[in-house]
């Protein structure tokens, strides 16, 4: 059951659980041990973890991926397309947002190109099941986007990973998980070249991993547990809001479920639906434990409410009221928000459109989800003939006024 909180009692701090010490010094060693020793000791990892065997290929080609297609069956054949295609779309509507500049600047012409980002590796996870879901989110925007090398790195692929990574359009399987598989991405291998950005969610050493590896490449985020904040008055349905709870809660036993509602009764409701659900849920036992992560908070005002949101900042946030529109736009820290009861934070997961690979622990504050924009980089340029003397003196005052004699003379030497 969700614990009920009185929102006078609630402080709302970040949901964040730092990375633990010993976590990072195991991920840390084996980020090492794949950076000195290359192939050998990813194959050290991967016979060690049961991944790979010494006779099986670390990379997986395209034409693999493709006779993949043909052993799953039919229909979630055509389902992976549909999603693909979902995600596809929304993610060119985005880049088309975008556009290059070319703008006036005192002496000619500066702005802006949109390139993509040259080598990409996208990790989904596969520990209690694997997530073509995941796999679809984070290869699909790389392909919107135009980069030309796009790795799926994922431990164990079955054949239903093979098939959604070829639909997806990953140019190659690299089949290993965990912090080793973020070391190869990373740093490369014989026959392997590092790549540029690493991205997707994955367990603490993969996230331990990430955040050793960034700076050597770019990562988008690290992602900490699962959280669903959801909001609802006296209209909300108990058995709705009770299944969108265990949804979330079900992903593993550290996510976070939270309900913020203007009803205590509407609080019990929901209690009961969710132990009514839970003994028919096969994820039960996962889902028993992470529902107390989190609590069902009584506010005395939709405004509390909104408050009480935005000082969380959580991953998803679902609005199951009657005002949800208004509310939403009252919204500044969220990583999606899903407007309305119908707008399950499930659709969302397996690919309506929006990313599902969204910040955790409040770091919405300042980023956003995975998405196209991710893999591009947007580089300006400068392109002066006719430089005015107003520029040159203003460029030279400011060199002296920081000692930069060195600036000052280059921009002298424009002077005519």
């Amino acid at each position: 059951m969700l614990k009920i909180i009185e929102a006078s009692s609630f402080e709302p701090t970040s949901l964040f659980t730092p990375l633990d010490a010993a976590t990072l010094e195991t991920a840390g060693g084996i980020v090492d041990s794949v950076r000195s020793q290359g192939v050998n000791a990813i194959r050290q990892f991967a016979n060690q973890f049961g991944e790979r065997s010494d006779d099986q290929p670390l990379l997986i080609e395209r034409e693999q991926m493709k006779a993949a297609t043909g052993r799953i069956d039919q229909r979630d054949l055509d389902l992976l397309k549909r999603v693909a295609e979902r995600i596809r779309s929304f993610a060119d509507a985005q880049l088309n947002c975008l556009s290059e500049l070319k703008t006036p600047v005192p002496g000619g012409f500066a702005g802006h190109t949109i390139q993509p980002v040259d080598r990409v590796g996208c990790y989904a996870p596969a520990g209690r099941f694997a997530l073509p879901s995941t796999a679809l989110m984070t290869v699909v925007p790389a392909v919107a986007a135009g980069c030309p090398a796009i790795i799926l790195a994922t431990p164990n692929p079955s054949d239903m990973m093979l098939a959604t990574a070829f639909i997806a359009g990953a140019n190659q399987v690299l089949a290993i998980g965990g912090a080793h598989a973020i070391a190869a991405l990373a740093y490369g291998f014989d026959g392997f070249q590092k790549c540029d950005l690493i991205t997707g969610p994955g367990n603490r050493w993969v996230t331990a991993a990430k955040k050793i590896v960034n700076g050597d490449c770019g990562i988008d985020m690290l992602a900490g547990p699962s959280e669903l904040v959801l909001v609802a008055d006296e209209t909300g349905e108990p058995e709705t809001i009770a299944a969108d709870l265990l949804a979330q809660a079900e992903h593993d036993v550290d996510a976070r479920p939270f309900m913020i509602t203007t009803s205590r009764e509407m609080a019990d409701k929901v209690n009961v639906q969710i132990q009514i659900q839970l003994t028919a849920l096969p994820t039960g036992q996962i889902a028993q434990q992470a529902i107390q992560n989190g609590g069902a908070i009584i506010v005395e005002s939709t405004q509390q409410a909104i408050e009480i949101c935005n000082a969380l900042a959580p991953e998803h946030l679902e609005l199951h009221c009657v005002d949800a529109q208004s509310m939403a736009s009252q919204i500044k820290h969220a990583g999606c928000i899903f407007i309305g009861s119908q707008s399950a934070e499930v659709f969302g997961d397996y690919g309506i459109g929006p990313n599902h690979t969204l910040p955790t622990a409040g770091t919405s504050r300042w980023s956003a989800g995975l998405n196209v924009f991710t893999y591009t980089r947007i580089r300006t340029f400068l392109q002066l003939s006719d430089v005015p003397n107003s520029l040159v003196q203003d460029t030279a005052r400011l060199a002296e006024i920081e000692g930069l004699i060195g600036h000052q003379q280059a921009s002298l030497r424009r002077q005519h």
